[in-house]
């Protein structure tokens, strides 16, 4: 496996030790509370709240009336209600969709983006260092479940969650404490992670962003948000298109990984072309992923081509580059399998030139 221009940050979370991310300015956090909560929520989103007891959490989806995405959020029930964590460019939407049932019953929404912060902990040692500073309890979080903590007397909630495809956890805490736990997980070990390494591993893990990888005009089935969406519960807004697109058999396109051999100096939403010339999606994020030792992309394909190992072209002006359709996630690390990153084997040429 070959590990080329990797930095400090990359190195920890992804083979030796474990990255600290401060999430708080890239996320929203809204809290529903009431004795209504879970039946307003459930009507509102993929999964199923009603169903979700204390003291857990689930990812799930806001969609609109056609399927159409407004927001991915994270659901955590705390004993002070539901806990909606979602990314700072769908914040608003999402408390301008909940605000509007306020008045419909016992439904209270709280946005406590400035009052809360969020800090992850990425990488094989993330548990250990966690423990070191917020005790055993913490560091043997289950999947799924969430346990509140305690840090300079403060309550800290804690979920088991991965940004990057490796092992991890999410804290809740204070925005007024943000700072000194960061120093205290820094000073237990962890590296702190650029901005620009945690869009490469994000990439490499194959986590969509809003307004990048999805839109309000992406259905929420082709995202690849197939954890955020109950096959069971009760009806949803948007429920209809989602169920008969399963019921189908298959989205018409969806999103999946590329791997080029060589990097290319890409334009945004670049077109991918089949071998038979057919303009089949585009990519919508790139990056060079180095574990890998090459340029990898999240696009949208149709979905006869998502197969993987499946050879694709990238249109990059008068010449087409060579590549290939890799599954998500494109780097499968600790979160996924024991042994760490699984290197996908390829061999392809550097370019084709169009008939």
């Amino acid at each position: 496996m070959a590990v080329t221009n990797s930095s400090d940050d990359y190195r920890a979370v992804r083979y030796e030790g474990a990255g600290l991310i401060d999430l708080s300015s890239r996320r929203g956090r809204i809290l529903v509370s009431g004795r209504d909560a879970a039946m307003f929520l459930n009507g509102l989103v993929t999964n199923d709240v009603k169903n979700l007891a204390r003291g857990s959490w689930i990812p799930a989806a806001f969609a609109n009336v056609q399927g159409r995405l407004i927001a991915a959020v994270r659901i955590i029930h705390r004993p002070d209600g539901f806990l909606i964590d979602t990314e700072t460019v769908t914040r608003d939407k999402v408390v301008d969709l909940l605000s509007r049932f306020t008045l419909a019953g016992d439904f209270r929404v709280t946005d406590l983006t400035d009052e809360l912060g969020t800090l992850s902990l990425q990488g094989k040692k993330a548990a250990e260092i966690l423990g070191s500073v917020l005790g055993a309890e913490a560091a043997t979080l289950e999947r799924g479940s969430v346990i509140q903590s305690t840090f300079n007397e403060k309550d800290a909630t804690i979920i088991r969650a991965t940004h990057t495809a490796e092992e991890g956890f999410d804290l809740f805490i204070e925005s007024s404490e943000v700072e000194q736990l960061h120093n205290a997980l820094w000073h237990g070990g962890s590296e702190i992670v650029k901005d620009e390494t945690l869009e490469v591993m994000r990439i490499e893990a194959g986590i969509p962003r809003f307004g990048i990888d999805m839109s309000e005009n992406t259905v929420v089935s082709e995202a690849c948000l197939d954890d955020a969406i109950s096959d069971t519960k009760g009806c949803y807004v948007g429920q209809e298109i989602i169920i008969r697109i399963k019921h189908r058999g298959h989205v018409a396109k969806k999103l999946t990984g590329v791997l080029l051999e060589i990097p290319w100096p890409l334009e945004e939403h670049a077109e991918i072309i089949s071998d038979d010339h057919e303009e089949i999606g585009h990519i919508t994020s790139l990056t060079f992923s180095p574990c890998l030792d090459r340029q990898i992309a999240l696009a949208y394909l149709k979905y006869n081509h998502l197969e993987e190992g499946t050879r694709i072209w990238v249109d990059h002006g008068e010449k087409q580059v060579v590549a290939e359709v890799a599954s998500l996630p494109i780097v499968r690390g600790s979160w996924f399998a024991a042994d760490g990153v699984i290197e996908p084997e390829s061999e392809i040429s550097e370019q084709h030139e169009p008939a």
